[in-house]
């Protein structure tokens, strides 16, 4: 098939892209930076330059690939996401990515008749705070968010809407871990450990579920084939408490245990939303993703994957 992907040299985009030539599909990548499609052609890819913020950027692109699938990986994350206090001032350009880029990519597949729209959203923080501390795609995203991160939880719920309305599949993928990630070697996070600048605040109780990088990728290309139109929480086997994993996180980059700061002094500096990542957040269940996707991850759990896969 032609399957476009919008964002193709983004931390997904790259891993895709090879997965899908292997599989025997032509690829058409975009990028917005020229410099760029250079990379894309010599991996075997149509390199395209495209605004996904611009309605005549995207609509031009889609034109020219006429693709029978997109695959919507469009973000603005580069600089990391530190900043938990001012959630949605970090996430303002991907909030609109996953808003007005979403809509302009589904406008364009439309009008030339793609008949398959995949869309990366996120699982964890967007879900119900109360109840089971597993959430599957059944449940609730969170009614009552945190101040900090409205804005962004309304994009995650437009941009799956949007897509399971037009007959497409939403990819919930966990916290991204692995080369070239904040959550790898040398990323802003393991950096912050290594400093003894990333705390377990209050008990630790938040549940997280991870997903390695090329798991990530694998699933998508899954998704490319297989599945019907929903969402999918693309995880690994073992959601855990932040309890659980930042210490063993620490062990395995030869950090120092993290110190434990109670929730009340860690707001003023974290924010009620990064209070609530450590101590609220819900994981989730990739049962869906595997029984209706034929994916299984190559990384099951975030234990063997924080020792040998981060880079």
């Amino acid at each position: 098939m032609r399957v476009f992907i919008a964002g193709a040299t983004g931390a997904i985009g790259t891993r895709l892209v090879p997965l899908l030539l292997a599989d025997g599909h032509e690829v058409f990548g975009t990028t917005t930076r020229p410099e760029r499609v250079a990379d894309l052609e010599a991996a075997g890819a149509r390199g395209l330059v495209m605004d996904g913020l611009d309605e005549a950027s995207v609509r031009a692109a889609v034109l020219e690939a006429r693709p029978d699938v997109i695959v919507h990986e469009l973000t603005a994350l580069s600089g990391g996401v530190s900043d938990l206090k001012h959630f949605d001032r970090t996430f303002a350009t991907t909030n609109e990515l996953r808003t007005r880029g979403t809509d302009h990519l589904l406008a364009a597949g439309t009008e030339v008749g793609t008949a398959r729209f995949i869309a990366q959203s996120y699982a964890g923080w967007p879900s119900e705070r109360t109840g089971g501390a597993v959430k599957t795609e059944e449940d609730p995203l969170d009614p009552h968010p945190t101040d900090a991160s409205r804005e962004t939880l309304a994009a995650v719920r437009h941009v799956e809407e949007a897509t399971s309305a037009a007959g497409g599949l939403a990819l919930r993928y966990g916290a991204l871990y692995g080369p070239g990630q904040a959550l790898g070697r040398g990323g802003e996070m393991v950096t912050m450990l290594e400093a003894g600048k990333l705390p377990l605040v209050g008990g630790g109780t938040g549940v997280t579920s991870f997903c390695h990088i090329d798991d990530a990728a694998s699933a998508t290309a899954a998704a490319v084939l297989r599945g019907p139109a929903g969402v999918y929480n693309i995880v690994d086997d073992e959601p855990a408490p932040v309890s659980e994993w930042l210490p063993a996180l620490a062990e395995a980059v030869g950090a120092k245990p993290p110190m434990h700061v109670p929730a009340w002094v860690a707001k003023p500096l974290i924010g009620e939303h990064g209070v609530s990542m450590m101590t609220q957040v819900r994981g989730a269940s990739n049962a869906k993703a595997k029984r209706e996707l034929g994916w299984t991850p190559i990384w099951p759990s975030w234990r063997e994957g924080f020792r040998t896969g981060l880079g």
